[in-house]
């Protein structure tokens, strides 16, 4: 498909001057993105960082049955929460999840409102009381949020930064100094927009752990009991966007100040089984289809294959002669967003404009630090990056 496409480009542009094929580019690329070109669905590899792309087989279901859940006679946009077929989303959803991480009744599923972002002040709102002092283990941008809401809460203790190395990299065991005694450890697995991740999960000595999943949950098997807390907003491994799946140890829910608003208290979550409010059940329902997708495949398969996609986009960057130029530092090197730069920005932008001509969407950089992201969630199949390795290969042939 893609070479069909960059053939038909080429015959279309080899005559154009530099500036005519950058227009050529443009327009292309927006038409594709548009609908105005026709260009099937399938013909267009998604490597948006969030919202993300979904599984397929999850799209198909819940085309079929948006209209009529399951002989209801309702759309599930219009389920009563409290109805018996949402009941039963809701417990297969937290049933499911605890299953693929590990853990077991000592832990609970809540589901929230207000995205990671949210988390960043409910975490030490409920567990960074008076006296405390909260560990943050800082690796990149959303790590870096997390602590700067953490600071308006209570104490907070910087165990390490990688900050002066331009977020490059995570901390070696020894760059770690952890407080005695925190009211929890605080890290981020996966950084979207530096492209770093955790290969190994530090190991804090029996503290509690808590992290910021949001990225890369379920992208590789993962010992859940390690941590006293993990979340993630759904909208890149886990489903759509609207909700963000807490996983919580039950005996640290208690410890919450009593004078905290009702909804901003996990407690609130895990007593009402998360129907205390109105939840969003749309994105819970499309969850519960995605979870049930990734245990067919099983994690072990989706690692296996999250590692052959970015390998593909490694490589590429690695076998250009330097015209790629790879952000993070290859022990840490994300699995799950690719970043790189190329020589100068304006190259940069016909990179991602050839690229969505060609069908290869979502590749620009995040707004603070620019360059290209490639994010490959775990419903990207592989052919996706194996094209878009072929796509890089040319345009640094022609452009380097």
């Amino acid at each position: 498909m893609a070479r069909r496409i960059r053939d038909e480009i080429y015959e279309e542009t080899k005559h154009l001057s530099d500036e005519q094929l950058l227009e050529y580019y443009r327009t292309r690329a927006g038409a594709v993105q548009t609908g105005s070109i026709e260009t099937p669905a399938e013909h267009l590899y998604n490597f948006n960082p969030g919202p993300a792309i979904l599984p397929r087989p999850v799209l198909e279901q819940v085309q079929a049955e948006l209209l009529d859940y399951r002989g209801t006679g309702l759309s599930i946009l219009e389920a009563s929460h409290r109805g018996r077929e949402y009941e039963e989303i809701n417990g297969q959803a937290e049933e499911r999840l605890k299953r693929l991480l590990g853990v077991g009744d000592d832990y609970r599923v809540l589901f929230v409102q207000g995205g990671a972002s949210q988390q960043f002040g409910m975490v030490p709102m409920n567990f960074l009381t008076e006296g405390a002092v909260a560990d943050y283990i800082v690796t990149g941008a959303w790590a870096e949020k997390a602590l700067d809401e953490a600071r308006k809460i209570g104490r907070t203790h910087v165990a390490a930064s990688a900050k002066d190395s331009g977020y490059r990299g995570v901390p070696s065991p020894e760059q770690i100094d952890l407080s005695h005694d925190p009211a929890y450890v605080h890290i981020c697995s996966n950084e979207t927009i530096s492209g770093t991740q955790w290969q190994r999960y530090p190991d804090v000595g029996g503290r509690r752990l808590v992290a910021d999943m949001s990225s890369d949950i379920l992208s590789r098997p993962v010992d859940g009991s390690h941590f006293a807390l993990m979340y993630a907003g759904t909208q890149k491994n886990l489903g759509c966007a609207g909700v963000t799946a807490v996983v919580t140890r039950t005996d640290w829910l208690e410890q919450a100040p009593t004078t905290l608003p009702a909804m901003l208290r996990y407690a609130t979550f895990a007593k009402n089984d998360s129907l205390y409010n109105t939840p969003p059940v749309f994105a819970v329902y499309v969850m519960n289809l995605t979870l049930q997708w990734v245990e067919s495949l099983g994690l072990e398969a989706i690692e296996q294959r999250n590692g052959q996609k970015a390998a593909a986009i490694y490589d590429a960057v690695d076998n250009s002669g330097g015209y790629y130029r790879g952000h993070a530092a290859p022990d840490s090197r994300s699995l799950m967003n690719v970043t790189f730069r190329l020589p100068d920005e304006e190259q940069e932008k016909w990179f991602v404009a050839a690229a969505a001509a060609a069908g290869f969407v979502g590749l620009k950089g995040h707004r603070s630090v620019g360059g290209i992201r490639v994010s490959l969630y775990n419903a990207m199949e592989v052919d996706g990056p194996k094209q878009l390795a072929a796509f890089m290969a040319e345009f640094a042939r022609t452009n380097g």
